[in-house]
């Protein structure tokens, strides 16, 4: 997979110069760093609120009054079994309209968790897992060991898990670039994501333990940022803020950039007001040791319908927490940039893996987890649930109900991509609040991208969902 090897000497060159700043600069970067990670502190906030407020009632009055949407009804109704189809479909779109509504609610609320003072910062273990990585692992552990930390509070742990290509050779020269600080570990044999995050936290003496994908760079506050979200002693886990370290390698990547913008600064944003973030990803997240101490041995063992799980451990991790009784958060100022796919068939994988990880623990979360949350995360998760799981079958229905009428009225195909331009854009209104760039226009391309080319994805998940491979390795 290409690399940007401009954007990481950008990332590393910023890095190296961070470590050089004085406890005084170090605040006030900081503080700069809180407030440019924080929607309220820009000045055009209240135009993206008022503009999301608008789209909402246009929204609502287009969906009455302009053709684009009675057309559609009128000759779904029209249909032999097209008219059994309409009222879910409404049915639908008002529980996912209300959903929106309440979640765009949340997440004016959403604030960001300050940085952790420098001089008062709690020790800190990093975990970094690696398998034919390649050059890409030096730069991530470059990125973390010039981070903006007190190297007497870290320490790095990077665990090759049994690479087979030069992955260990480039492990080593990074942990002789940074003596005492790097740690390094080697599996003589590939044992798995988990095996190697499960020796990291075993050796791991940090009061916060953070795991970073060896295919990803931190900015220089990260991990600042990461420990200032555990000041709340209820905070078992902090999510990261994912973005695409390779989006310039073409539209898939840059479709993905968009993705993750609304996955977490919308998204997990809104979950964390009420303390239930229901994945930290693997790229980035954040743990307190003492409570992944107390889950360890049985999320290493974990097993589904017989057999062990290989894959989905962020998630799994996640629900272990949460059972715990401790709340799961966003810290938006943590950043990670992770390389993504760059060709259509990894991009499925990619899918493919998490839809059966998200199978395999929303059963989990709704069986067991969810009834431990308080009351507003128990709704919210019921919510979402439902409203969420619906569109499935529904977007599946009205596809083919889509294919049937197309022949005899060749218009409703129009009528369906100006409602799906309709929607996306309106869905752009919450990148653009999040993230001030052109790329929106890669967001709406990926609506109809994902509605023609990744319908399939879940519900070929579903039916494979006790499968092990990584698909990816």
């Amino acid at each position: 997979m290409k690399n940007d090897d401009t954007g990481a000497r950008r990332l590393h060159e910023g890095a190296s110069k961070s470590v050089e700043v004085s406890a005084a600069h170090g605040s006030a970067a900081r503080e700069r760093t809180r407030e440019s990670h924080e929607y309220r502190d820009r000045p055009d906030d209240h135009f993206y609120r008022a503009a999301i407020l608008f789209g909402f009632a246009a929204l609502l009055y287009l969906s009455w009054r302009y053709p684009i949407f009675q057309g559609m009804v009128r000759s779904a109704r029209h249909h032999e079994w097209g008219r059994h189809l309409v009222g879910p479909v409404l049915v639908w779109a008002a529980l996912g309209l209300s959903m929106l509504m309440l979640r765009t609610a949340l997440w004016f609320r959403y604030r960001t968790p300050p940085l952790a003072d420098f001089a008062d910062a709690p020790t800190m273990t990093v975990v970094i897992p690696a398998y034919n990585e390649g050059a890409m692992v030096a730069r991530s552990i470059a990125s973390v060991a010039q981070a903006r930390y007190p190297h007497e509070r870290l320490e790095i742990f990077v665990v090759d898990d049994g690479s087979s290509d030069d992955t260990w050779q480039h492990i080593e020269r990074a942990a002789a670039e940074f003596p005492g600080l790097v740690t390094t570990l080697r599996f003589p044999h590939n044992r798995g994501k988990r095996a190697a995050l499960e020796a990291g936290f075993r050796r791991g003496r940090g009061e916060i333990v953070v795991t970073i994908d060896s295919d990803s760079v931190i900015e220089p506050d990260t991990l600042l940022a990461m420990a200032g979200a555990f000041r709340d002693p209820k905070v078992g886990a902090v999510a990261g803020k994912v973005s695409v370290f390779n989006r310039e390698d073409g539209p898939i990547p840059r479709m993905l950039k968009v993705r993750f913008a609304l996955s977490f600064d919308f998204l997990r944003a809104v979950q964390s007001t009420y303390g239930t973030v229901y994945c930290c990803p693997g790229a980035l997240a954040g743990y307190r040791a003492e409570v992944v101490r107390r889950v360890l041995d049985a999320w290493i063992r974990q097993r589904f319908l017989g057999r062990a799980c290989t894959y989905g451990e962020d998630r799994a991790l996640t629900n272990d927490i949460l059972n715990q009784g401790y709340d799961c958060v966003y810290q938006r100022a943590a950043i990670v940039h992770t390389l993504v796919p760059t060709t259509y068939r990894r991009l499925c994988k990619m899918y493919l893996r998490w839809d059966r990880s998200y199978v395999r623990e929303e059963l989990r979360f709704l069986g067991r987890v969810v009834w431990k949350r308080p009351p507003i995360a128990r709704a919210m998760a019921l919510a979402e649930f439902v409203t969420g799981n619906l569109r499935y079958p529904i977007a599946w229905a009205s596809l083919l109900l889509l294919i049937a009428l197309i022949p005899l009225q060749p218009d409703v195909l129009l009528r369906f991509f100006c409602a799906l331009l309709l929607m996306s854009a309106f869905h752009m209104l919450y990148y653009l609040r999040s993230e001030r760039s052109w790329d929106f226009v890669y967001g709406i391309g990926y609506a109809f991208f994902s509605t023609f080319a990744l319908f399939w994805i879940f519900p070929y998940a579903l039916c494979t969902a006790r499968a092990q491979g990584w698909l990816t390795r």
